[in-house]
């Protein structure tokens, strides 16, 4: 297993051919998949062909940047996965900050704690610049994660998605926290919190 950090619960780790089942049920999950394609799951086929190849191909660009397979530390149970990775190529300086979990994980602080162990790490020792995050404006469980992650408000926007999904009329909103602003979020950040 290539373990990419751990934390007091959690361990992030590389995605293998052997998560492609997991992958599935997690994006089979209509209310995982709420707020992203309303409900509707990521064919098989997708998982396959394009979103394992786009992990593994992150992996031998960035290193240290890109999609993770959360776990629990105790026991190993598959949770989901954190995204960590910069959305412009040319930019490496500025991250986005992502989170998918099974709802069995929800309302445990999963989400919190792997979000505030990545930013950690990216300021403390990746170089990280600014780190941004979004999500529907009506996903308020996913808006108190960043809030608790120490990411703030900026903006709401609206896109023109071909087949919106009930929540888009009101808009996507973008949270941000920039390294100069940042101060060590998790208790015990720094040493001893994660390790890679």
């Amino acid at each position: 297993m290539d373990v990419h950090l751990t934390t007091e619960r959690l361990v992030l780790r590389r995605f293998t051919t052997a998560d492609t089942d997991r992958l599935v049920e997690l994006d089979g999950d209509p209310q995982v998949m709420r707020y992203l394609t309303g409900g509707r799951a990521t064919p098989r086929a997708h998982v396959e062909n394009t979103l394992l190849p786009l992990y593994f191909a992150h992996y031998e660009r960035y290193g240290d940047l890109g999609w993770w397979a959360a776990e629990e530390r105790a026991g190993g149970a598959f949770l989901g996965w954190f995204e960590f990775r910069p959305p412009d190529q040319e930019d490496p300086g500025e991250i986005e900050l992502g989170y998918r979990l099974r709802r069995a994980a929800w309302g445990r602080g999963y989400a919190t704690e792997g979000a505030r162990a990545l930013i950690d790490r990216g300021f403390a020792r990746l170089g990280v610049r600014r780190v941004v995050a979004y999500t529907m404006a009506v996903n308020s469980g996913s808006r108190r994660v960043m809030e608790k992650a120490g990411l703030r408000y900026v903006r709401t926007f609206h896109e023109d998605y071909p087949e919106p999904i009930p929540g888009t009329e009101l808009g996507e909103v973008e949270y941000a926290l920039d390294a100069a602003d940042w101060r060590p979020t998790a208790p015990g950040a720094g040493p001893g919190y994660w390790s890679a």
